[in-house]
């Protein structure tokens, strides 16, 4: 309704005012809804930016359309719009809250070869994926590498949390 009432008032649309819709839509739960403007933006004039993308995975994943949000993933990395640390991390939340680990990890190794920044954020994402899929190996090598930068408390929990699940407590 949002974008419509724009047109109709002929408010100036904008970036910010698109990933604002985008942001509300995400944060109470309409999916849907997010999706009809983040690709009302795409098909406008407007720029997208990083935060239009980011936001419309996030949306996704929220609601559980895990396929939906990689998609959305893709068409960001064969935009001319740079895949940042918080894209990254919003598509692997997608597949860490499906329990997708492999997904989850080939999207951490494309960001550390990409010399994407990691954070505690992709680094328990990550690492949580492993541990619904019961991946605690792998859960494990990852907090190695976390160990190389910095970690926050969240990384070690997620950790835990896989050898637990794992039966290696």
């Amino acid at each position: 309704h949002l974008v419509i009432s724009m047109e109709c008032s002929k408010v100036e649309s904008s970036t910010i005012t698109f990933n604002t819709a985008i942001s509300a839509c995400e944060k109470s739960g309409q999916w849907q809804k997010a999706l009809h403007v983040f690709f009302t933006l795409f098909q406008s004039s407007v720029e997208v930016d990083t935060v239009s993308f980011s936001a419309a995975i996030s949306a996704c994943e929220k609601g559980g359309e895990t396929e939906k949000a990689l998609h959305i993933f893709q068409m960001m990395k064969q935009s001319e719009v740079e895949v940042e640390t918080i894209s990254f991390g919003a598509a692997i939340s997608a597949c860490e809250s499906v329990g997708q680990w492999e997904s989850a990890l080939q999207l951490f190794r494309t960001m550390m070869e990409g010399k994407v920044e990691t954070n505690a954020i992709t680094f328990s994402a990550a690492i949580s994926a492993c541990a619904k899929g019961g991946a605690w190996e792998e859960a494990l090598q990852l907090l190695r590498v976390s160990l190389q930068s910095e970690v926050e408390t969240i990384t070690f929990n997620a950790a835990i949390s896989s050898c637990e699940k794992g039966g290696r407590s």
